[in-house]
């Protein structure tokens, strides 16, 4: 009798193969599976138990186990998703009950799994340490302000008019490897001679706050339009007429019109333009412009929207023209709408604080002006305290053959700047932000007042910025300083641009402010708590004043490009959102060599993590990247 016949499928003869060569000799199951690698088996899901265990992890007769995730299919029927065989950080996993062996819970540390909290939210485009070691060694080249190939007129205007007064007159770094870069000149530790520039060039000048940016494109701008200057044909006719008539009316007096009563070939053309974000910083710039003015006869301006349209156009076509213009880009642009011609000939463009005018809020306005300069400009100067990755990224996108300028501690705050943290949420402040920062001023006082000032028999007035947040907490903490007996007044947007810029100027001066000392200091050791009540009782009338301190309450208005040599402490009212925060903020003391100090409040909801990473680099000298 004939059996019918069957079919074995695929799998089963499979399966059969492999029982079979269970009975095999050592050596043929050797020579077996070198002909034949097993495949995993994407069908059979019962072995799903013994996943992941000591079986499966070591293969048969001493084999290595195969990798987690070999072929398409290799990362199924796993208990941990170990991403492309990457292994779990040991302090990552979770007990049972969702925390880690200490009965923590993670998502309550931010610093679990092992990844620092700057570079979670690091912002900044890293400088490789090999950049920084060459550029220290071209820095120990310069000693003087003598080795730059400048004008005599601009070398001696550097002594009598940007620097009175000092005893050294020796660059900062900034200035040492940015002067001779854009003038043109190599750096050799002696006087060398400028050469011509390229018919456009572009630098990228990177230097950490407080360390004489300004100057630093400033002097070589200054020089190269006196340069251009004295080789402008139009304004050599335009002088040798003038000398002409002058002579002549001098032999022979007329009562024809006089050739001094026409406009200067450079009016409203200005040669340089100098882009700054906000009115403060271009009353600074112009201020510092101004002072050259004196010497190297230039024609500057400075125009904001805090001054009327009619000193605008005054300033913009005088007859006598105009050399260095100082704007903002907003006010700039909505000018060159309405008369292209006011950047027909500018050569030299510098965009300071160009991380600011780079950003989301200022790039259209700053990038249009950029674009109608372009066709006459020789040099394009972007100045910034920090490189965010945003800009670098638009810097590589639209420049790709920009210069970088850069000094070797960028990114870090300076040593000689100290920082200290205030827990909020211990005794006595009991989580009272408000009246930490009040005792914190008053203990900064307190400490002054025991020594003499300046002068003998007065006290030395600090000066001290509050920053926060938001611009509505700036008028709340000013309330709360006032009324426990603290001069504060509040900076943010809302204030009026003219009542900023008074607001701003005692802190901007370095000339030292004293008040006379009273009978007593001002408050016994009490007093370190101003009318502080225990058990969140309400405060009684304000009997104590401060009078040697002066306190500005401001957001990120007040922490761009201001010149805040008179401050020496820094108060942090709120931990700040990023690390560029915290390298601007903290900027504002410590200036140009000075000694200066930083006091952070860490409230319950603040990153404690973040603070002490940045004390741990500031401790250090490391860039915070």
């Amino acid at each position: 009798m004939l059996r019918p016949k069957t079919t074995t499928c695929l799998f089963c003869s499979f399966k059969a193969a492999r029982q079979q060569s269970q009975q095999w000799p050592a050596q043929q199951i050797a020579s077996f599976t070198t002909r034949l690698a097993p495949r995993p088996n994407r069908f059979n899901l019962a072995k799903a138990g013994r996943v992941n265990t000591s079986e499966s992890k070591q293969g048969e007769a001493g084999r290595p186990g195969r990798r987690k995730q070999d072929g398409p299919f290799g990362g199924m029927n796993l208990k941990e998703a170990n991403i492309r065989g990457m292994p779990q950080r040991a302090n990552m996993k979770r007990d049972k009950e969702g925390s880690r062996p200490g009965g923590k819970k993670m998502r309550d540390n931010p610093r679990a799994g092992g990844f620092k909290a700057l570079k979670m939210q690091r912002a900044l485009s890293p400088i490789s340490y090999n950049s920084r070691t060459r550029i220290r060694e071209q820095i120990r080249q310069v000693d003087t302000f003598d080795q730059f190939p400048l004008l005599g007129t601009v070398r001696s205007s550097i002594y009598t008019q940007a620097l009175p007064g000092m005893e050294e007159y020796t660059p900062t770094p900034v200035q040492k490897i940015a002067i001779p870069a854009l003038l043109g000149s190599e750096n050799t530790g002696r006087r060398s001679k400028a050469k011509p520039l390229e018919p456009k060039t572009e630098f990228l000048l990177a230097a950490e706050t407080g360390s004489g940016k300004t100057l630093a494109y400033l002097i070589p701008t200054i020089d190269a339009v006196k340069r251009a200057e004295e080789s402008d044909e139009e304004i050599q006719e335009y002088n040798r007429t003038l000398e002409e008539e002058r002579s002549r009316v001098k032999a022979a007096p007329s009562n024809a019109p006089s050739i001094a009563d026409m406009p200067h070939p450079t009016t409203g053309r200005p040669r340089a333009i100098i882009l700054v974000p906000t009115s403060e910083l271009v009353a600074q710039v112009g201020a510092l412009v101004k002072l050259f003015s004196h010497t190297v006869k230039i024609r500057s301006a400075m125009i904001s929207s805090s001054i009327s349209g009619q000193v605008i156009r005054k300033r913009l076509f005088s007859p006598g023209g105009i050399d260095i213009l100082v704007s903002t880009p907003h006010l700039l642009s909505s000018i060159a709408d309405s008369d292209p011609n006011i950047l027909s000939r500018v050569t030299h463009l510098i965009v300071d604080e160009a991380d600011s005018l780079l950003d989301r809020g200022f790039a259209p306005l700053t990038s249009a002006i950029i674009d109608r300069a372009t066709p006459s400009l020789q040099q394009l100067i972007l100045c910034s305290a920090t490189i965010p990755r945003s800009m670098d990224n638009y810097l590589r996108t639209r420049f790709p053959d920009i210069r970088r300028i850069v000094t070797p501690n960028l990114h870090a705050i300076p040593r000689r700047v100290q920082l200290g943290v205030v827990d909020v949420d211990r005794e006595p402040y009991r989580g009272n932000k408000n009246l930490a920062c009040a005792d914190t001023i008053w203990s900064i006082g307190k400490a002054a007042a025991e020594h003499d000032g300046p002068v003998k028999g007065q006290m030395d007035v600090k000066r001290i910025l509050v920053f926060v947040n938001e611009r509505e907490t700036t008028q709340e903490v000013t309330e709360y300083l006032v009324s426990k007996g603290i001069d504060a007044i509040a900076l943010s947007r809302d204030t009026p641009e003219q009542r900023q810029t008074e607001m701003l100027a005692s802190f901007t001066l370095a000339t030292p402010l004293t008040a006379p000392k009273e009978g007593s200091h001002p408050g016994s050791l009490s007093d370190n708590q101003p009318n502080y009540v225990a058990h969140g009782n309400t405060a009684p009338p304000v009997k104590r004043k401060l009078p040697n301190t002066k306190v500005l309450v401001t957001t990120d208005l007040g922490s761009r490009g201001i010149d805040t040599i008179a401050v020496r402490h820094v108060l942090l009212y709120d931990v700040p959102h990023s690390t560029i925060d915290f390298i601007h903020r903290l900027g504002r003391t410590g200036r140009m060599g000075r000694r200066g100090r930083g006091i952070v409040l860490v409230g319950k909801n603040d990153r404690r993590d973040v603070v002490a990473e940045v004390r741990d680099g500031m401790y250090k000298g490391q860039a915070l990247i």
